[in-house]
């Protein structure tokens, strides 16, 4: 079944549960059903071939990485000397969408998977691109002005994608309603008062000169001679801000990212304010244990002993968020956790947005198919209202939390469910996250599982969990403790192959068809939807009557599961 974002509600969503198949699974139907292509659209016809897709001797522009399905690209022009970090993105049209003989001559579907700069950069799309951007700008006396007096997170947008590069018609969208939802630090300050006890001084956007896009939200920047990390988002600022206010919270810990060093402030043209577009936080170079952790251990640069040396500091900083204060961390994943200059572990991103259903509890994923379920518009309303019904009862005004992109205050986050979870279950389900990290820290691995269908990983763990390679007994102890009520996921059954969705069984055969992947994918979220609903009734009845075992599942608590560890690392085996 071709990757689409259809595929996504078709198949990966519970979405896929109330689903109607689509004809041929998003393949190109003028190809596949035998119709016959004319002359004048063939690409047999010289005119509709691209002349080259070589990389250009002296190109304008670089790509940091790509996103969004492989439709944004993160875009760094060459031809200037230097600039603020000011977001402008190159958006394309939708890979998926373009006709098969393309996407094939274009690698276009390797963009829907693959995020970083080193595997898009020779992809024929990434190159296509590059030479319509450098075309676009070499008919311009100054292309400099490009990004003079344009609202922060603006877009460059390519509206057609041709096999000519002269036929490319490229536009600037201005970010004019980011701009309204961007806030001033007074405004921030007088919504938090005294909950927050310290601000971290403002510097104007001007004075950061930017050097790379990591990923979609933090980019490399210098500030005088010292180089940072530079968050900031181009869509629902919301999030921003409730990241920003937590970090500000949370007393220091040597294993949790240091509070923000400045506020990056930029003059609107929107409401003539100066407005907050993000913050600076402390760079570590080495980057995530995602991508690094198989690396090191490839190379036997790692042992034992490092290993659980991470795992007790992790555990030490997700004790300290909560008894400090009380926060949830509901994001706690590889990519989530860098590597210090000193070789310690450090937890970031604190957005609480949470982790895809395959990394989360249970408990968090029945309420999540829910609010899901609540939210689309593409199934039949009588079945939205119905899952709608059922979220209102478990948070009285969740509509709230979902209106709109911008901030307001107060709020405690916008995460659905674990918001509607106690702080008992809240930790429970914490646990639960670490577990699975600590499987991926002593069994070296990027991710307990495959990637999701539209992220690829470096290296892609061979074996998954929960089996074990690697690690010592009384971990994998702890580890299946941390992780009762775990259970088979969506990818035991539907998997990744290359740039199509396909049974796992028949993986490597050629022989799965879209129909089986999407038959399969509706009956498996049938039953794990009818699954949920039951487990949220039994919670129900059992909160009304006083009796719901909070930790449903019996795990140990943070605090328990870092006393083992400690105990671990001073055991023989450590």
């Amino acid at each position: 079944m071709e990757l689409s974002e259809e595929s996504i509600h078709d198949v990966i969503h519970p979405t896929a549960a109330f689903s109607d198949a689509r004809p041929g699974g998003g393949i190109d139907h003028a190809l596949s059903n035998g119709t016959q292509i004319s002359w004048q659209a063939s690409l047999l016809n010289p005119k509709n071939r691209i002349d080259s897709l070589e990389i250009p001797s002296q190109p304008l522009w670089q790509m940091d990485g790509c996103t969004g399905f492989g439709g944004q690209y993160y875009a760094t022009p060459l031809f200037m000397d230097s600039m603020p970090p000011l977001r402008m993105d190159v958006f394309i049209p939708e890979p998926s969408k373009l006709p098969l003989p393309i996407r094939e001559m274009l690698d276009a579907d390797f963009t829907f998977h693959t995020r970083d700069k080193d595997r898009i950069a020779r992809l024929g799309l990434t190159v296509h691109v590059l030479r319509i951007l450098r075309h676009w700008v070499s008919a311009m006396e100054e292309p400099h002005r490009i990004y003079e007096n344009v609202p922060f997170g603006s877009k460059i947008v390519l509206k057609n994608l041709p096999v000519n590069i002269a036929e490319a018609e490229v536009v600037i969208a201005p970010a004019h309603d980011l701009e309204r939802q961007l806030l001033p630090p007074s405004t921030l300050q007088s919504f938090w008062g005294s909950d927050i006890p310290h601000y971290p001084p403002a510097v104007d956007i001007s004075k950061l000169v930017y050097l790379s896009q990591l990923h979609d939200s933090v980019c490399l920047v210098q500030i005088e001679d010292k180089i940072w990390i530079f968050k900031a988002l181009t869509s629902h600022s919301k999030y921003l801000y409730h990241e920003l206010r937590q970090l500000l919270r949370i007393p220091p810990h040597p294993n949790i990212v240091a509070q923000p060093a400045h506020l990056v402030t930029k003059r609107c043209s929107f409401g003539n304010k100066t407005a907050v577009v993000g913050f600076t936080l402390e760079f570590h170079k080495h980057g995530s244990l995602r991508d690094l952790i198989p690396f090191l251990q490839l190379h036997d640069q790692i042992n034992l002993t490092d290993k659980t040396r991470w795992a007790t500091q992790l555990s030490s900083a997700l004790c300290h968020l909560r008894e400090s204060t009380g926060m949830f961390y509901p994001d706690l994943r590889m990519d989530n956790i860098v590597l210090s200059e000193s070789g310690d572990v450090v937890m970031v991103d604190f957005e609480q947005r949470g982790v895809w259903c395959e990394f989360a509890a249970p408990e968090v994923n029945a309420i999540e198919y829910v609010r899901l379920l609540a939210v689309d518009e593409e199934i039949r309303e009588e079945i939205s209202s119905k899952y709608s019904r059922i979220l209102s009862s478990l948070l009285p005004g969740w509509e709230d939390m979902t209106e709109g992109e911008g901030y307001r205050w107060p709020t405690d986050g916008y995460n659905i469910p674990w918001t509607c979870l106690t702080p008992t279950e809240q930790e429970a389900c914490e646990v639960y996250m670490l577990g699975r990290v600590l499987w991926c820290i002593f069994e070296a691995k990027s991710a307990p599982q495959r990637a999701a269908a539209w992220l690829s990983y470096r290296w892609e763990p061979v074996v998954e969990f929960p089996g074990y390679t690697r690690t010592p007994g009384p971990i994998r102890d702890l580890i299946d403790r941390c992780t009762r009520g775990r259970q088979p996921g969506l990818s035991k059954f539907i998997v990744r192959e290359k740039n199509q969705l396909v049974l796992r069984k028949l993986e490597g055969t050629g022989l799965s068809t879209a129909e089986q992947v999407q038959e399969t994918a509706r009956q498996w979220w049938a039953k794990e939807i009818k699954a949920s609903e039951e487990w949220l009734q039994e919670r129900e009845e059992g909160m009304k009557d006083g009796d719901w075992k909070e930790n449903y599942y019996d795990r140990p608590t943070l605090r328990e599961v870092h006393a083992e560890l400690v105990e671990f690392s001073q055991s023989s085996y450590a």
